[in-house]
């Protein structure tokens, strides 16, 4: 399926209905898979709110990893087919490893999973089919959850590792058509004081992860890059261990973007989940 496309710089801001958090009591609390008898799926609620969101491509040489926490940049994978689990790991994971260390000055890139994603109209996340777009205001990784990562999946190495900077960076790119539907929408780091950042319990089967949610504050300023092409990539910054002013975390989220033509085809995107390490 084939949609004619505006020239993206010209596309004006949009109005759009983005989900954050309602406040509960108790601690936000998410199961990955099916829950115990009697417990909820999510204790997250949502809370809608409508915001404007800019389009970042008229100020693309401002934004970048360590001042809004996000940054676009262009690459061409040599991947065909990203349905063959062989060719993401053989092919994709070393070039996205050579891009991030490229774009960061890392000095090792160590890649912990990836996500597809397909959106299927009226479709849940977390039940049988694809993994569909996370449509609620989140950061996937949190002060503590970010050096935790590091000592889980690097352990003999990790109190050395932790000793130098180290950051979780996402790397996200559209596959197959460019990302016209649902697109992802990202909260300038500058705009957003710590305390809208909600710690919670993401829990898998064995294990207990953090993310953050957010608390709506009407002084957060979102961005998305409108019409993302297949040889176009968004880094996404989950955590840094730097304290010294830069962004340290980007809140984002997929949304409906209501200029979206009906014509477009359904969002289908790969995440990889990266940590990213500097030697000092």
């Amino acid at each position: 399926m084939s949609i004619t496309l505006e020239r993206p710089t010209t596309l004006p801001d949009v109005v759009a209905e983005l989900n954050y958090l309602a406040l509960t009591a108790g601690r936000p609390r998410t199961y990955t898979f099916e829950p115990p008898p009697g417990e909820p799926r999510s204790t997250v609620k949502p809370e809608p709110h409508q915001v404007t969101i800019h389009n970042a491509r008229k100020i693309v040489g401002e934004v970048g990893l360590d001042t809004t926490g996000f940054g676009l940049i262009e690459h061409r994978t040599a991947v065909t087919d990203f349905g063959d689990e062989a060719q993401i790991r053989d092919i994709y994971y070393p070039e996205s490893i050579e891009l991030i260390k490229r774009a960061t000055g890392a000095s090792r890139v160590f890649i912990f999973d990836h996500t597809l994603r397909h959106r299927i109209p009226g479709q849940e996340d977390y039940r049988d089919g694809p993994r569909q777009p996370a449509t609620r205001v989140h950061v996937d990784h949190t002060e503590k959850s970010g050096p935790q990562r590091v000592r889980d999946l690097l352990p003999n190495e990790a109190e050395t590792l932790l000793k130098g900077r180290v950051q979780v960076i996402n790397l996200w790119r559209p596959i197959n058509h460019p990302a016209v539907d649902h697109p992802l929408a990202f909260a300038d780091a500058r705009s957003f004081p710590f305390d809208d950042y909600v710690p919670s319990d993401l829990v898998y089967p064995h294990r207990v992860g953090e993310t953050y949610n957010v608390r709506y504050n009407p002084e957060h300023r979102w961005y998305y890059v409108p019409q993302l092409r297949t040889d176009e990539a968004l880094l996404i910054k989950c955590y840094d261990s730097k304290t010294d002013g830069r962004a340290r975390f980007v809140a984002h989220t997929a949304f409906d973007d209501p200029t979206t033509p009906p014509s477009a085809p359904p969002r289908e995107s790969i995440e990889l989940r990266t940590l990213v390490f500097h030697t000092e």
